[in-house]
């Protein structure tokens, strides 16, 4: 639920999640689970972009498997699909705006950061390090890495544990719904971002968070 005080005030640990996040890239997923099919020479079924952006990429891959490609293994989809969007994060994906400003501010505050994604670890470092915001992060922990989706709290558990930061004083920054919930049974304190790209229903995500902004440039206010 928001909540109007300076609810950030005692910041002491931030898990961000990548895309849509930091990163202006959330448009990429949506498109990149039909592309793999229709390489595939699969027609996609309504909804499958849907079904995509809410799975980990071994999640993905097991169920691409399950319901049109039997005869491929999880390597062989998960290669297939991170070539499809290596070259977005080698040499395209943008800051969302706003993003070195706040984590500069964090950091002189001396908030401990990492980061929780979806996204494969070898992407998530080339497009940070092209970006410029590769320092302000102590870890970054990914699905795949970590064995599990953002359906269950594992990776933020990992990222807690990682930052060494007490539960009641770090924050989760997401944008996704389905994470957000997650985050929130499990016990973190979320900040929700929008993401125009990808929109969640803003009034759903509000019932989780404890700070919700469309862009960064709203979020001092809770310091």
């Amino acid at each position: 639920m928001i909540k109007e005080e300076k609810v950030l005030s005692n910041i002491q640990g931030a898990i961000f999640d990548l895309d849509g996040t930091l990163l202006d890239s959330m448009h990429i997923w949506s498109e990149i689970g039909l592309k793999f099919l229709q390489n595939e020479g699969i027609t996609p079924p309504p909804g499958a972009s849907e079904e995509f952006v809410k799975l980990s990429l071994v999640q993905a891959a097991e169920y691409y498997i399950k319901h049109y490609a039997p005869d491929k293994t999880v390597m062989d989809i998960v290669k297939s699909i991170n070539a499809l969007v290596e070259d977005f994060y080698f040499k395209q994906v943008l800051l969302k705006d706003g993003v070195i400003e706040f984590l500069e501010y964090l950091k002189k505050k001396n908030v401990k950061m990492c980061i929780a994604t979806a996204t494969d670890k070898y992407m998530v470092e080339k497009a940070l390090e092209r970006n410029g915001i590769r320092e302000y992060f102590s870890e970054i922990f990914t699905c795949t890495t970590v064995g599990a989706g953002k359906d269950t709290p594992v990776i933020y558990d990992k990222a807690l544990e990682h930052l060494g930061t007490d539960k009641s004083n770090t924050f989760v920054f997401e944008d996704a719904l389905y994470a957000i919930e997650t985050a929130h049974k499990a016990g973190y304190k979320i900040v929700g971002i929008n993401d125009v790209s990808e929109p969640a229903d803003p009034e759903k995500v509000k019932e989780f968070c404890s700070v919700y902004i469309n862009e960064y440039s709203e979020i001092y206010k809770y310091f």
